[in-house]
């Protein structure tokens, strides 16, 4: 998604989240009564090359993927094919999603769950593990950077773990400087819209040791994940060529067999 469109998503969330009026205590006590967190990070730090699989009704840059998809029937598919992780969009207005497709996803099968969404405040990290989530998204052109550090210590606080999506070398430091261990590259230019690989690279090569990458975006093929795999990513984040396969066990099946 450009820029424009990321702002006038997150400007959306940030309205809602005026009218909110539940207190932080009771939203803890809702995030600490759901059940046990899954590792996520973990799953992905493990040998071999992670595949995220994302589970979408649509986006607004493609318009409808899926959207009649069933989030347990999809969650099945890609265990069959050796998903490591899924990843479930929330976002109703934007994308479809509702906190319920992640609960029914989470259910069907045995994997850690990314809440994919619009994280700008501690309610929406609250709200992520009350509803199952075993991880965050906390996309760092959208915060400020007590916001993003913030957040990304809630979220260890309450043993999720926070994927921290970049875009460039500045957000990557940022990202290193919140102490991010788990960090997205999005390989899709925020103002063209076009994939840039070299980004990829680029932002592999200055990731230190001991943080976990995770590429997203334009991943659709097997040469793609060995593509990435040679530049030193742990897991690859792959959504609409997923959603959008008559076989999507069969589809994770060729990601995960890529080297």
């Amino acid at each position: 998604m450009n820029s424009s469109v990321l702002d006038r998503i997150v400007a959306a969330h940030r309205r809602a989240a005026e009218t909110d009026t539940r207190t932080l205590d009771e939203l803890e006590r809702a995030a600490l009564a759901g059940r046990p967190v899954r590792p996520f990070r973990a799953a992905l730090a493990a040998p071999g090359m992670g595949v995220i699989a994302e589970i979408k009704r649509r986006s607004p840059s493609k318009g409808d993927l899926a959207p009649g998809l069933v989030p347990a029937v999809l969650a099945k598919a890609y265990a069959d094919g050796g998903a490591d992780c899924l990843s479930v969009l929330t976002d109703s207005e934007f994308f479809g999603g509702s906190p319920d497709d992640l609960a029914e996803a989470r259910s069907a099968v045995d994997l850690p769950v990314l809440r994919k969404d619009f994280t700008v405040r501690e309610a929406d990290v609250y709200d992520a593990r009350a509803m199952g989530a075993d991880a965050v998204l906390l996309i760092v052109a959208a915060l400020s950077q007590p916001e993003l550090s913030a957040l990304r210590l809630l979220a260890h606080e309450l043993d999720m773990a926070a994927l921290v999506e970049v875009h460039d070398g500045g957000e990557l430091q940022r990202a290193l400087d919140a102490g991010a261990k788990l960090v997205g590259v999005n390989q899709r230019d925020l103002h063209t819209f076009e994939v840039d690989e070299a980004r990829a690279a680029r932002l592999a090569e200055n990731t230190p040791p001991g943080v976990v990458k995770v590429a997203e975006s334009g991943i659709r093929e097997s040469a793609d994940v060995s593509r990435l795999a040679a530049c030193g990513y742990d897991a690859v984040l792959v959504g609409e060529s997923l959603v959008t396969s008559p076989d999507p066990a069969a589809a994770v099946r060729t990601l995960k067999g890529a080297r």
